[in-house]
């Protein structure tokens, strides 16, 4: 917990492992927007299989709303399956799109 800081004592990070068609869609480029419309920092980027991972920090409410998107994506998605696991935060900035 951090001290004076409420902001911070319910800041939880979710690393999100996205499965289906979801490269070549605009996934990372919504979900960008979608995180920082939301308030969320972190990062999501393609992997060579074809999934798509991404890190979600901030209000628990807030990372949840993120995870949920997951499970629709942009129009052109068809989710199949997303794996979440939540953990403490450690300390992502910003929202960035990896390559």
């Amino acid at each position: 917990m951090s001290h004076g800081d409420e902001g911070d004592a319910d800041r939880v990070r979710a690393h999100v492992l996205v499965s289906g068609r979801v490269q070549g869609v605009f996934f990372r480029a919504t979900t960008r927007d979608e995180a920082r419309e939301a308030g969320v920092d972190g990062w999501v980027r393609n992997l060579a299989d074809g999934r798509v991972e991404a890190v979600f920090e901030g209000a628990r409410s807030a990372v949840e709303s993120m995870v949920e998107f997951c499970g629709e994506g942009p129009p052109a998605a068809r989710v199949e399956d997303v794996a979440v696991e939540y953990g403490g935060p450690e300390g992502e900035t910003g929202f960035a799109v990896r390559r």
